[in-house]
């Protein structure tokens, strides 16, 4: 059976290749495959209790722990502009993916801005660094429930 056609809804240029469309349209934008590997990590270490994407809690962290007031936001290092890596910046489009990476930053600071003045702890882990030092991360966020 042929696969449906992806439909446009023209809030991004049109790509040069068909199959870049094809491609993006495929990207989550929860239950990704670090957010997975974070979970995984985290109940390996017996850390549970924790809330996917609670709707109540302001911005919306990947993984909540509700009770103890901690938000853990797990980000992939394009989507998110990791300062710890240097990744590739489209070459087609720049302008577009320029304003559209900046506005993602500027998304995540204004979430974390909003979490901490209402009294959360806040822990960002970075794709990159959850690849390389999963254990430091997993420290991390236990660092953050004990305090």
């Amino acid at each position: 059976m042929p696969r449906p056609t992806y439909v446009r809804d023209r809030r991004s240029p049109d790509p040069k290749d068909a199959r870049t469309s094809a491609l993006m349209s495929r990207i989550r934008a929860k239950d990704t495959g670090p957010e997975r590997r974070m979970r995984v990590l985290l109940r390996t270490e017996g850390i549970t209790g924790y809330r996917l994407h609670h709707a109540t809690t302001a911005g919306r962290p990947d993984i909540t722990f509700v009770g103890k007031r901690v938000a853990v936001f797990v980000h992939g290092c394009f989507w998110h502009g990791c300062p710890h890596c240097s990744r590739r910046k489209p070459r087609h489009n720049a302008g577009f993916w320029a304003e559209k990476l900046a506005r993602n930053a500027a998304r995540d600071k204004r979430k974390v801005r909003l979490l901490r003045t209402a009294g959360w702890r806040v822990v960002t882990v970075w794709a990159c660094r959850l690849d390389a030092y999963p254990e430091a991360q997993v420290a991390r966020v236990r660092s953050a429930l004990a305090a």
